[in-house]
C-alpha cells in the first residue's frame, strides 16, 4: 500500500510538473490534457484517474496553496503580528514566501495587476478570516478599527502580494528572508518610513 501512495505521489507530482512547465512556457489558457500527459510520459488514462480536467488540476495546486498558507504562516501570525512581535519575527514569514518562491510558476499568473480574480478575491477573504475571525490567530479587533476591515484587508492583501509579484516577476536577486524583512519593515514602519520621507 505504501508503494503505491508513493506511486501516485510521484505520478502527481510528474503531471504537476508538466503543468507549470506548459504555463511558463504557452500560459494557463494554451495548455491541454494532451501536452501535459506527453510532457509527464504517462497516459490520458492516467491524468484523468487524478483530475477531471485542466481546471481541476489547477483548482487542486491553488488548494495546496492555501493549505501551505495554513501550515506556514496563519498559525505564526501572532508572533509575526501581534504583541509577541520582536525583531526577529520576519523570520517566520520565510517558509511561507520560499513556499511561494517554488510555486512561481504558479503565482505569478496568479497574482499579476490582471491575473485571476477569483483567485484574488478568494486570498482577500482568506486573509480577512485569518486576522479577524480565526482563533487563536485573531489580530485585529472590528469594533476598534480605525477604517472597515474590508479596506484594511484589501490594503494589506495588496500590498503584501505586490511586494511579493514584483520580486517574482522581475526576477531580483533578493531572496525569501530579505522579502520578508522588506514586508515586515512596510507593515509596521509604513510606506512614508520605508521610503525614509518620514523619520523612524
Amino acid at each position: 500500500m505504501g508503494h503505491e501512495d508513493l506511486r501516485i505521489t510521484r505520478t502527481k507530482q510528474l503531471i504537476k510538473s508538466a503543468f507549470l512547465e506548459l504555463i511558463d512556457e504557452h500560459g494557463f489558457e494554451a495548455v491541454t490534457v494532451k501536452a501535459i500527459t506527453e510532457r509527464a510520459g504517462i497516459n490520458r488514462g492516467t491524468f484523468y484517474s487524478h483530475y477531471v480536467d485542466k481546471f481541476d488540476l489547477m483548482e487542486k495546486s491553488i488548494e495546496a496553496i492555501f493549505h501551505e498558507a495554513e501550515l506556514k504562516l496563519v498559525k505564526n501570525l501572532p508572533h509575526v503580528f501581534g504583541e509577541e512581535r520582536g525583531e526577529s519575527s520576519y523570520q517566520l514569514l520565510v517558509p511561507f514566501i520560499r513556499f511561494i518562491e517554488d510555486n512561481k510558476i504558479l503565482m505569478k499568473p496568479l497574482l499579476r495587476p490582471n491575473g485571476d480574480p477569483q483567485f484574488q478575491a478568494r486570498l482577500r477573504s482568506y486573509m480577512h478570516a485569518a486576522l479577524f475571525h480565526r482563533s487563536p490567530t485573531v489580530l485585529f479587533d472590528e469594533t476598534k478599527a480605525l477604517v472597515p476591515a474590508d479596506y484594511l484587508v484589501s490594503y494589506i492583501s495588496s500590498a503584501h502580494m505586490g511586494v511579493i509579484y514584483e520580486w517574482l516577476y522581475s526576477d531580483r536577486p533578493d531572496t525569501a528572508e530579505d522579502i520578508a524583512r522588506i514586508i515586515y519593515t512596510i507593515t509596521f514602519e509604513g510606506p512614508l518610513v520605508a521610503g525614509g520621507l518620514r523619520a523612524h
